[in-house]
């Protein structure tokens, strides 16, 4: 159904007939460390995440999984090397 609270006709999965069914009655705003990403849109109330009703909850864990304005860093992990076979290799060449 539509919202018909803050984002006023946009699809919502919250909407019901009976109203928004978040706790609450309504989306939460973003908070400041959602500046800069692009699933954020501004509406008539405020600005608003696209995908979370509440997007606080979403940084809690340390990083929103849906933020398009960082880089996600991926660290390789450090093979550990067993000194005596390296040793062996070594001597081969």
């Amino acid at each position: 159904m539509q919202c018909e609270t803050i984002k006023k006709g946009v699809e919502c999965a919250f909407m019901t007939k009976k109203g928004c069914g978040f706790p609450g009655g309504h989306c939460n705003p973003i908070i400041d460390k959602c500046e800069g990403c692009a699933k954020v849109a501004p509406y008539e109330t405020g600005r608003y995440c696209m995908i979370y009703p509440d997007p606080a909850s979403k940084w809690r864990t340390g990083r929103c999984p849906s933020a398009t304005h960082l880089n996600l860093e991926i660290q390789e992990p450090q093979q550990k090397i067993n000194p005596l076979k390296a040793s062996k290799r070594a001597s081969k060449k």
